[in-house]
């Protein structure tokens, strides 16, 4: 254990909490910070500038790419712990993170009919057509409460999502029907889909448990993309622009502060002109 970092990480912690960032991003941070510690045996603000550029040349070829999450984690968390003593660069020009300039996987109409379809329990399914038809994070979809399922005014209440924002997304019938057969059904505590703690207490599912879930269901259907839980938010965005739907609307919708993150979609939509608020109605409506 080395004392200073423990008195760093108070003060990491405090500044993350304090500024509005998510859990996540402490974890991310400090889980990075704590390597350079063991790996030094110091804090990383009693590094000169060779021994921190040496440790991200280390981990730059370890990980083969600068834009891999740890390196961008460990980069990112030095530049925040800087900040925070009050040290701008600290001795040291940090490296920037050039972000990968990639497009995102996409499923057709039909692709997302056969994976909806695929898992064998009602509650996976509902999980599924959830991450689709409303276009939600990982994290977001954990979040569910029951409570947030408005069934009379058709719109789920997406409470703190990236950002600490909360913003509504509509509700088709379909979905409502389904999440109205799976409460009745299932019996759900407090959250729309419950994990287990090991004393078997209902408590939110994990991150895994949404991941394997759509792993699974990839899998047991054939798909050969690469698809992932952010694939059916891609997906959502993408077929609801092809139906119609303006990229400002689009943009609350997916909760996005900068328009700039939403214009990625035009370059993988094809758009018509018949405007919807939710992809899944068009699922199982005659063609």
């Amino acid at each position: 254990m080395v004392p200073e970092f423990a008195i760093n990480y108070r003060k990491l912690e405090r500044s993350v909490e304090l500024s509005g960032k998510s859990q996540s991003t402490l974890t991310n941070y400090a889980r990075c910070l704590s390597h350079m510690v063991l790996y030094f045996g110091c804090s990383p603000l009693e590094l000169d500038r060779e021994q921190v550029l040496d440790y991200l040349h280390f981990q730059k070829r370890q990980h083969k790419t600068p834009s891999n999450s740890f390196f961008k984690h460990t980069v990112y968390g030095l530049r925040y712990l800087y900040r925070i003593y009050d040290l701008p660069g600290h001795r040291v020009a940090l490296p920037s993170i050039e972000q990968p300039k990639k497009l995102p996987v996409v499923l057709s109409r039909k692709e997302v009919k056969l994976l909806l379809k695929t898992p064998k329990l009602q509650k996976h399914r509902l999980l599924l057509a959830l991450l689709y038809g409303c276009g939600l994070r990982n994290a977001e979809l954990r979040n569910l409460h029951i409570k947030d399922v408005d069934m009379d005014r058709k719109q789920l209440h997406i409470r703190q999502g990236k950002g600490r924002k909360d913003r509504y997304v509509p509700l088709c019938d379909l979905l409502i029907r389904g999440i109205q057969t799976y409460l009745a059904s299932e019996h759900p505590v407090q959250w729309l889909f419950n994990g287990n703690d090991k004393s078997g207490r209902p408590v939110a599912l994990s991150p895994n448990g949404v991941q394997w879930v759509v792993k699974q269901a990839r899998q047991h259907s054939g798909i050969l993309k690469e698809v992932t839980t952010h694939s059916l938010r891609h997906t959502y965005a993408t077929h609801l622009l092809e139906m119609g739907m303006d990229i400002m609307g689009l943009k609350d919708l997916l909760g996005h502060v900068d328009i700039r993150t939403t214009m990625v979609y035009l370059y993988v939509s094809r758009r018509s002109e018949r405007a919807v608020f939710s992809p899944l109605e068009k699922l199982y409506r005659p063609q």
